[in-house]
């Protein structure tokens, strides 16, 4: 149950930076921010949980702050989501 909580936080972070970045490319993203194209791939599809300042610098990236790219994230959880069991 734990994974796939934690499966559906990354997926939604994806769905965050894909909406955010619009239409710039990954690899334009990449090359400006200095984070690494299969990096940005792998949060885009859902496939890593990204650290702290991977966060970070993606928001940097994205022109917004940290907290608002997580605050994109946990609009989309469902009611009474939590980690903690």
């Amino acid at each position: 149950m734990q994974e796939e909580k934690k499966k559906l936080i990354c997926a939604l972070a994806g769905q965050a930076l894909k909406k955010m970045r619009g239409k710039k490319s990954l690899y334009t993203l990449s090359g400006e921010y200095e984070i690494s194209t299969s990096l940005l791939n792998n949060l885009e599809r859902g496939l890593k949980d990204p650290q702290l300042t991977t966060v970070f610098k993606v928001a940097e990236a994205l022109g917004i702050k940290a907290s608002e790219f997580v605050k994109m994230i946990e609009e989309e959880l469902p009611e009474g989501f939590s980690l903690v069991e």
